[in-house]
This record gives C-alpha cells, structure tokens and sequence, in this order.
C-alpha cells in the first residue's frame, strides 16, 4: 500500500490546463473535503431507561462546531433526558456522551464554563427583580464584563426592574435566554427556547441565534416549532420513543416536502390534459384541480404549458407535516 500527501493530491487532481479561477475552485474543493470540523457534542449509543420503555435507546447523535442542530420529537420523545446527558445531570446506563472531548458528568465543571443553557422550565427566585437575578448569576460566573448581557436585555426588550413573581411568561423567558447567553459561551443547549414568547419575540429569537452562528457558536435546540427550526438549524434529528426515527439536512428535507397546487383552467378541454397526466390529483371540481407535487417541479411545470390556466396557488407543507411523514413512515435517512 501507498499513501498520499495532501498537497501532491492537490496536484494531481487538478488538470494543467485550467484557468486560475477554475484551479482555485478545485482547490477549496479539496480543502473542503479533506478538512472537518471538529465534532463539539459526541453521542454514542446512548441508553437510559426508565422501565415500560421510557427513556432513550442506542441514540447517536453529533454536532459538529460553529452547526445549529435541531432536536426534535414529541413531549416524552427522550429529549430533556437526552439533555440531562449532555448537561452531567444524570449518568447513562450504556453508552457516552461528550462536550468538546470531555465527559459530560465527570468533567461538567469544566464544560459548564463554556456552555449556555435554557431549560424547559426555568426556575427563577421569584422575590429577585430580574436585575437582581442577572447580577447574581453574573457573580456566580466571576463575570466581570456585562455588555453582552445589557445588549441582549435591549434586544429582547426586557424590562429588568420587576419582579420576576410578577413578570408574564414571556418575560421569564427572555431573562431566561439573557442568563444563558451573557457569558457569550461557545456552545448552546437550549430546551424549547421560544416557549412563551409572541411572534414577534420568536422572530428577534431566530434572529439572534443566526447572530451567534455567525460567530461561531455550536447550538443544539430542542423546539415544537418547525419554522423556527427550518429557519434556523442546519441539520435536524427526530426522535420518538427514546430512538433516532430520521437524521437530515434541513435543506433535504425542504427538497423532499410535499407542495399542494390549486389549478383552475379556463376551458373544460385542457381538463383531458390533466387527467391523462402522471400528476398527482387529490380532488377535482369540473376545472378545478388539487394536485400534490413531491420534489422536482419540471414535470408539473411541463404539463401546466400546455394548459391556459385562470388561477395558481400554492399551500406548502410545512416541515411539521414532513416530520410527520417521517414518523407515519417509521423511519427516515441518515445523513
């Protein structure tokens, strides 16, 4: 056997004959795929169990630096248990679970120093004012430096001077996310983050976590709402019943959605056409048709040219509906 350098590869590989753009090109290329980020949450065959089939079984799952990774699955799927690993709450029962090369449980000290987090339910000192409240977990975290955390209170329109007792839902949630990210930590594990806040608020939410992407963070969010995980992760992972039923590419996954079309046409002898089709018609009323598009759309494109069409509207599926394909299948693909 023989091995090969990287850089003789790189020579190799590349014809003499291209312009310098195009050898550039080939160049990153290579770099690309030679070069991995590094995996900062390492999962391997993790199983806790709590009897009657409650817990979570042989999970795998990685996330590497600088990716938002969706975590998805209904209430009671295994995803707090599976975040109570990552956060050296609880030992598994088989398996390991890793932060930056570390044990979870056995170094979560350390890991903890660079790690923001939101849980499912935030447990606040109710008779604090949320001023109060940042300013002691700022003193428990020798932090000296607020800016961050006055930025984020301006971001998120915190009002900090009250009570935490007497704040709404939503309001505990944004003292909840300033308190985890006003460390500025590299990495982000955040449960159902969104929960009680408006749309709005969920809106400056998506657009904060793009804002720490861009910076490099690693983000593992647990989140009932597709869109804000369409509009933010890179890849996602189902999980029902404590087991891995899908990992994907989040763009994959929005390829493969199904689009539901309404056509109506303006004369009763392009309707043969239709008919004759391999298109997919759900219902049809005289003119009117209901048609279901997977993936590609030249085919449905294709058909309609030779049709005069009066009205086209589109119902897209949402990412739920797609996840729900995915667990009526009981499966889906890895990647």
């Amino acid at each position: 056997m023989f091995s090969i350098s990287f850089l003789t590869l790189k020579t190799l590989c590349i014809p003499y004959f291209l312009d310098t753009k195009t050898i550039n090109y080939y160049y990153k290329a290579i770099d690309k795929a030679f070069t991995k980020e590094p995996l900062m949450i390492e999962i391997k065959n993790l199983t806790k169990s709590y009897g009657t089939n409650k817990g979570v079984f042989n999970l795998d799952l990685t996330v590497q630096k600088g990716e938002v990774f969706g975590f998805l699955g209904p209430n009671g799927a295994g995803k707090t248990t599976t975040i109570r690993h990552l956060l050296g709450f609880i030992t598994p029962d088989n398996g390991t679970v890793k932060i930056a090369g570390k044990d979870c449980f056995k170094e979560a000290h350390t890991i903890q120093k660079d790690l923001g987090y939101i849980a499912g339910e935030i447990a606040f000192f109710n008779h604090m004012k949320g001023a109060e409240f940042l300013h002691f977990i700022a003193k428990m975290r020798a932090l000296s430096n607020l800016d961050k955390m006055h930025s984020l209170i301006e971001f998120l329109e915190l009002d900090i001077h009250v009570k935490i007792r007497k704040m709404s839902k939503g309001m505990k949630q944004k003292l909840g996310i300033v308190a985890a990210l006003m460390h500025d930590p590299k990495i982000l594990i955040l449960d159902e983050p969104t929960s009680g806040l408006d749309p709005l608020m969920q809106n400056k939410f998506v657009e904060l976590i793009k804002r720490e992407k861009k910076q490099g963070k690693t983000i593992l969010m647990s989140s009932h709402n597709f869109e804000e995980i369409e509009r933010t992760c890179d890849r996602a992972l189902i999980i029902k019943n404590g087991k891995k039923m899908a990992l994907s590419n989040i763009k994959d996954l929005k390829n493969v959605e199904r689009k539901i079309f309404y056509v109506a046409l303006q004369n009763t002898k392009d309707k043969d056409i239709i008919l004759k089709s391999d298109l997919k018609i759900i219902k049809q009323n005289h003119t009117d048709f209901e048609i279901e598009v997977s993936g590609n759309l030249d085919y449905f494109i294709d058909v309609l040219s030779t049709c005069k069409i009066k009205s086209l509207d589109i119902k897209k599926q949402q990412l739920e509906q797609v996840f729900m394909d995915y667990y009526k299948e009981g499966g889906g693909k890895d990647d």
